[in-house]
């Protein structure tokens, strides 16, 4: 198969399985309350939540720079900027596909080494990974009682967990199947260590040691931290103000949004393009568990989701655009450097 039809295969699939994911959520909606509902909403507050989102991705594009430089280079925070946002509009087709982008474009513009970037890239990720970590560990801790409380008083979950401990055979079958694993792991143990999935995971952990290195032993670690902080704590207000654009939900304390934002992240995990259906699922669900009906969680989700998805298309197509002229304009710029040179050799 030609590599066209490849690329051509997974956006297809991608989207695909974000308009099923869509699908599944919204297939039982009236859209024409949520049409209504979303004309009462308060787009001021949706519009600031795309501003905070568009200030995270400047941090983000200003935190990478940090990692660059001490590799020798010296990019332009532009160029940055622009690969960042184009990146972000890249993943709305195929997942995780903008990353290597936004490394093609710098290199391209900044003639840095594409490895080199795509390493930086990797630290990146690892740190977001651990702040989401972190995140997760402080919502499981301060939120126990409300899930519990939940579990114990909500009849459909009652119903579903006094399914799972009636059905002891389940139980019984998922702890030998368990077991098993665990014996066939050491069997052939030497055996799997060969494996694809294996060396994948062993260069995982060695990138994550690297990363964690590489941060500790940049000159400004502290700038790092700092752009990192706010770029998570922009990602958490942007959903938490957009709770003020509904009325059904402009009660909600920051620990309700702290708790919806860090499920929806994990939906953003999901290999669906910009966490079209998997982040709605897991905003709707974790407000459900506060309280919120459903349908109103379809409403919030569909109006903060795709406010952000707005924004993003907006600045992606514009930094396309801008990275057309940044071209034009470096081109020019290096035919002067050149005439200019012609003109010293010449009068030299």
């Amino acid at each position: 198969m030609k590599e066209n039809q490849k690329k051509t295969l997974k956006i297809t699939g991608f989207i695909l399985i974000g308009l099923i994911l869509f699908w599944l959520v919204y297939h039982k909606q009236d859209f024409k309350s949520i049409k209504e509902a979303l004309k009462k909403a308060n787009y001021w507050w949706l519009l600031f939540s795309m501003f905070l989102g568009l200030l995270s991705h400047i941090s983000r594009s200003l935190r990478w720079r940090l990692l660059i430089e001490p590799l020798g280079y010296k990019p332009r925070n532009k160029t940055l900027f622009l690969s960042v946002m184009i990146m972000y509009l890249t993943n709305m087709a195929i997942p995780r596909s903008g990353e290597i982008l936004r490394c093609t474009i710098t290199s391209r513009y900044e003639k840095i080494p594409f490895t080199s970037l795509l390493g930086t890239v990797v630290t990146e990720r690892i740190i977001d990974m651990i702040i989401l970590l972190i995140l997760t560990i402080v919502v499981a801790i301060s939120q126990f009682s409300v899930v519990l409380d939940f579990l114990t008083t909500n009849e459909s979950a009652q119903k579903t967990i006094q399914n799972i401990t009636q059905s002891a055979g389940i139980l019984i079958a998922i702890f030998v199947i368990g077991i098993f694993s665990l014996i066939l792991l050491f069997v052939f143990r030497k055996k799997i260590a060969k494996t694809k999935i294996y060396l994948k995971f062993q260069k995982f952990i060695e990138d994550f040691v690297a990363g964690i290195k590489s941060v500790i032993a940049l000159k400004n670690k502290w700038i790092f931290i700092a752009h990192s902080l706010f770029i998570w704590t922009m990602y958490f207000v942007m959903i938490y103000v957009a709770f003020w654009a509904f009325d059904f939900t402009s009660h909600y304390g920051v620990m309700v949004g702290l708790t919806a934002f860090v499920m929806a992240s994990y939906g953003m995990v999901f290999p669906s393009p910009g966490g079209i259906g998997s982040w709605h699922f897991m905003v709707i669900e974790t407000l459900f568990i506060y309280g919120l009906s459903r349908e109103n969680g379809h409403i919030f989700a569909f109006g903060a989701h795709e406010s952000q998805m707005i924004m993003l298309i907006i600045a992606g197509f514009i930094a396309f655009y801008a990275t057309s002229l940044l071209k034009s304009v470096d081109s020019k710029i290096n035919k002067n450097i050149e005439t200019e040179n012609i003109i010293e050799k010449t009068n030299d």
